[in-house]
């Protein structure tokens, strides 16, 4: 097997085939890597207590604990990337295979190049992604449905359409597009999201290209998830096809599809504001960070930011004690911080109790940077942040603002 072959691919374990939604591809593969040494733990969302609206990150270090496949969670948003950094060490000391998003895996990359996290240790098993849901909002959109929580057993998002499957073999669909335009649907950073198959993870896995609801499509991504899925099919924990030219076209169909959608969605968020003149689209920004309340939530919730001693607690004198709203540099300061890092995963506006669009801003400013320096963050360990480094070209240049020290090119250090 090589980087950039497709397949279509089925558990070999018959009790986790009939279990799972799309053919318990990943369960297997988390069961291979565990039972052959590849990784020493495993990490991934599992259901709480059954329900569609809630989960929990399980690690998981013996193979016959990860008993069901847990399925797609649309309402389960977990801080996979700050997990792995905060709470294990960021894989220095141990392999980890992990399950992410493509913001996740993005994120985990973008830690990488500032030495937070072991890439070498992480092997990232990706699924394609065409949006999740806040849980408040699903509740909202189930009770305009008729339908209650407990009996949503599965759903989906599937042609622009949500799609609901209920515990007494029923079906319910709602437009996403329509629900989106009344303010449901899916959390606004998933809207704008131009990132859909997380090819910077070892594998990407999704239903894309594939009808039959027993198995699902996979493309290798790397020489780690190439070893992963060949060693798997060979001991008999998956079973492998090449993907046919339809399963193809079909999935590039579905990425598209969702692409065309985050596009309209940033044409539509960021069109008004950037039509405004200069001045007005300050007034605008200053009088949402009116509301701030200085809980640092946007801070400490940020996958990228990193640093221990951080320049806005006031012992550092940028920002004063107490007093609100913070003054300006509190907020602008932050956001600077990670522009061109940003991965668009919201978490910043999920947590700010004052409801602050942050995660708009954030998404702004990085695709204005991301334009000017040709640069994506997240996407390739070997692209250095634009902000971090200083190439040859820019040292020479003779402007008197700009300053820089002997780390010249040089990447940030763990800390």
């Amino acid at each position: 097997m090589n980087v950039g072959e497709c397949y279509i691919a089925w558990s070999g374990d018959e009790d986790v085939l009939e279990a799972s939604e799309h053919g318990g591809v990943i369960t297997s593969l988390l069961k291979f890597a565990l039972k052959s040494k590849m990784v020493d733990a495993v990490l991934f969302v599992d259901r709480r207590d059954g329900s569609r609206l809630g989960g929990v990150l399980s690690l998981v270090r013996d193979a016959d604990s990860i008993r069901r496949p847990p399925g797609a969670l649309h309402c389960v948003t977990p801080n996979i990337a700050k997990f792995v950094k905060n709470y294990l060490d960021g894989a220095f000391g141990f392999k980890l295979a992990v399950v992410v998003k493509p913001c996740d895996a993005r994120a985990i990359v973008e830690l990488a190049k500032r030495e937070q996290v072991n890439r070498e240790n992480l092997l990232m098993i990706g699924v394609n992604c065409s949006g999740t849901f806040s849980p408040q909002t699903f509740r909202v959109m189930l009770d305009r449905m008729g339908v209650k929580p407990e009996d949503v057993v599965a759903e989906e998002i599937e042609d622009g359409k949500l799609v609901l499957f209920l515990s007494n073999g029923k079906t319910v669909e709602e437009d996403l597009e329509k629900l989106e335009e009344e303010g449901l649907g899916r959390r606004e950073n998933c809207r704008r999201c131009e990132v859909k198959i997380p090819r910077m993870a070892d594998l990407a896995v999704g239903k894309w290209g594939v009808s039959d609801g027993k198995a699902s499509f996979v493309e290798v991504c790397s020489e780690k998830g190439a070893l992963l899925l060949e060693e798997a099919s060979r001991a008999g924990f998956v079973r492998v096809e090449p993907a046919g030219e339809s399963n193809i076209s079909e999935r590039a169909r579905s990425e598209e599809y969702y692409l065309r959608l985050a596009e309209a969605w940033q044409k539509r968020d960021f069109g008004e504001l950037r039509e405004m003149k200069p001045a007005e689209r300050l007034r605008y920004w200053l009088g949402e960070f009116e509301r701030c309340v200085k809980c640092f939530a946007c801070r400490d919730v940020c996958p990228i930011c990193y640093c221990t001693d951080c320049r806005l607690e006031p012992e550092r004198g940028i920002v004063k004690v107490g007093g609100l709203p913070p003054e300006r540099m509190f907020s602008l300061l932050r956001i600077v911080h990670v522009a061109d890092s940003c991965v668009n995963c919201g978490q910043c506006q999920d947590v700010c109790m004052a409801e602050i669009p942050i995660a708009k801003l954030c998404h702004m400013i990085n695709k204005e940077l991301s334009e000017m320096f040709n640069y994506v963050p997240g996407m390739s360990v070997d692209e250095p942040p634009p902000l971090a480094f200083v190439s040859d070209e820019e040292a020479r240049m003779e402007d008197p603002l700009l300053f820089f020290t002997e780390l010249r090119g040089q990447p940030a250090k763990r800390r």
